[in-house]
């Protein structure tokens, strides 16, 4: 049929028929439209026994494949670790050989970021220590769903002062507002006290912090060997590659409550942590206070 209608519309050019007219009746052929029989050039390609319509024929769609979920993930198992007294002066990785891992998480600017984490230790059993800015609002929204893990021991909540200064430009009486500060709101909030940890913000800490740290308790400034890199906002592509590099056999590692990247990024992090037979912990599943 439609070699039919081509020869014809040859015809209907031989015949001196504008091209322009020639488009508009191959555009009403192919859509399935009826030409008029009104027209010249319909007229021209009916005599010479072109059809006056071709017939519709429209595919049955092919429906998208169903997007399927990810497989549960695992569920981690509590850990069977010989605890070591609290450790006194600066830690940056875990003590001696074995096959722990603790992820520890600062600041807590975003209430969607922490209640992200919650969620991801209640479906999984991912141990996390978070180090408390108590001065954001966040950690308050969230006492609900965190209380439960606290009391169960899946977070454990340290001491990363009230407002984030520098401590090594705080004068000594600042430095001992900030922690204690901290200390009270982690008692009344949660009921818990921080000590002997706590982070000083940026990593920055001298012998004058160290010493006037441990003058109310904080005897255990806890640095860290690894970073999600999130204390600024990164693609998860980033924070993946950067869980991949530093998860690893008695690492600390660092990662912040600030930005939602992390929250696209957690069924990598277990995945990293599961296939490397990695076991999480709280530093409380390290060391006795």
């Amino acid at each position: 049929m439609l070699g039919a209608g081509v020869l014809g519309a040859a015809g209907a050019i031989s015949a001196g028929y504008g091209v322009g007219d020639q488009r508009r009746l191959f555009s009403t052929l192919l859509s399935g439209g009826v030409p008029d029989p009104a027209t010249s050039l319909t007229s021209a390609l009916t005599n010479t026994g072109a059809p006056e319509a071709f017939p519709r024929h429209i595919p049955s769609p092919i429906p998208a494949p169903a997007l399927l979920p990810p497989p549960p993930l695992p569920h981690f198992a509590a850990p069977k670790v010989a605890r070591r007294p609290a450790p006194v002066g600066q830690v940056f990785g875990l003590p001696g050989k074995g096959n722990l891992v603790a992820l520890t998480v600062d600041d807590g600017k975003s209430a969607e970021v922490i209640n992200g984490y919650a969620e991801f230790i209640k479906e999984t059993g991912m141990r996390v220590t978070f180090f408390v800015t108590s001065s954001y609002p966040a950690w308050e929204r969230n006492l609900e769903v965190l209380a439960p893990l606290i009391e169960s021991g899946h977070v454990q909540l340290a001491n990363h002062t009230v407002t984030h200064p520098s401590l090594r430009k705080c004068s000594d009486q600042r430095i001992v507002d900030e922690l204690l500060g901290c200390e009270s709101f982690l008692a009344r909030t949660f009921g818990v006290s921080g000590k002997p940890y706590f982070r000083p913000p940026y990593g920055l800490i001298d012998d004058r912090v160290q010493a006037v740290a441990a003058s109310v308790g904080y005897t255990a400034p806890m640095l860290w060997y690894g970073s999600l890199g999130d204390s600024t906002l990164l693609a998860p592509w980033q924070l993946k590659s950067l869980a991949r590099q530093w998860l690893t056999a008695q690492r600390i590692v660092i990662g912040h409550a600030n930005y939602v990247t992390v929250t696209h990024c957690f069924y990598e992090i277990h995945r990293i942590i599961d296939e490397r037979q990695l076991q999480p912990v709280t530093l409380d599943d390290v060391y006795r206070r």
